[in-house]
């Protein structure tokens, strides 16, 4: 792939009527969906350990406008939109419960299971991962093996501005019912997060297994065990109690990782 031609494409988007251009974004979409480029990936010596390939979020970005608005039907349900869905899920080896949904351009890997739920343009899911009643999972969202999303989990999608990251969940993880990850929050392995986690970009996660609290922003280390909290704020009408998440122990080797996300939880006391 010439991610020169991507970037110039980006840049100016004039470019877009020419067919070399075309055909090289089009090969990104084809690439991403097939799992064989992404749009961030593993780097040890990136931030928290991952790169953003900013080139494959322009090449997502520039196939919008070279798709035309077109109506597809599956027997009485419409659709209406640019981007067609993902098909082949036999020879994929992925299950998918209707009305599960998934775009084009979304990689899931063999063993992934999608209930009722949504995957989007440029989202990355790995092998073993479960997608539950109405989760979705963002445009280049990264998710990574074994993960259980559970239901109404919600994981943000970053396309723009370029050089943002996306929402990272590394393998391993459970995502309790109704959480929300966005902006760029990156979950560590094997991390558990209580029903109802908020966790933003500029979300305080606060440790406090320990004496003094250690706080994050952004990032929950791997095989932290999180439940939703709050601290208290001064402001100029006052004091209030302003949310976050609070780290309350580290997974413990007996909980097996394919265990409950609530077997996880009881061995802190949490319901």
């Amino acid at each position: 792939m010439n991610i020169d031609i991507i970037n110039k494409a980006y840049d100016d988007r004039s470019l877009l009527k020419e067919e070399e251009v075309k055909k090289e974004i089009f090969a990104v979409i084809d690439a991403l969906d097939r799992g064989e480029i992404r749009v961030a990936e593993p780097d040890a010596e990136a931030e928290h350990g991952w790169r953003v390939n900013q080139w494959v979020k322009k090449a997502v970005i520039l196939y919008f406008p070279l798709c035309d608005m077109r109506t597809m039907e599956c027997g009485p349900l419409e659709f209406h939109d640019k981007i067609a869905l993902k098909h082949n899920y036999e020879q994929l080896g992925v299950r998918v419960v209707p009305h599960a949904v998934a775009r084009y351009g979304a990689y899931l890997a063999p063993g992934v299971i999608m209930m009722p739920s949504y995957v989007n343009i440029g989202a990355h899911v790995e092998s073993g991962t479960m997608v539950d009643t109405w989760a979705t999972v963002g445009s280049c969202a990264q998710i990574g093996k074994g993960v259980h999303l559970s239901g109404g989990v919600g994981i943000g999608g970053v396309l723009e501005p370029i050089q943002a990251a996306p929402v990272v969940v590394e393998d391993h993880c459970f995502i309790g019912s109704r959480c929300i990850v966005v902006e760029g929050a990156h979950i560590g392995t094997e991390a558990v997060l209580g029903a109802n986690t908020v966790i933003t970009g500029s979300t305080k996660i606060i440790d406090v297994t320990g004496p003094e609290p250690i706080t994050y922003k952004g990032h929950v280390p791997p095989r932290s065990v999180v439940i939703p909290g709050s601290y208290t704020r001064q402001y100029p009408a006052g004091e209030y109690h302003v949310s976050c998440a609070l780290i309350i122990g580290q997974r413990k080797e007996s909980t097996d990782k394919k265990t409950s996300l609530n077997s996880a939880l009881r061995e802190f006391g949490i319901n």
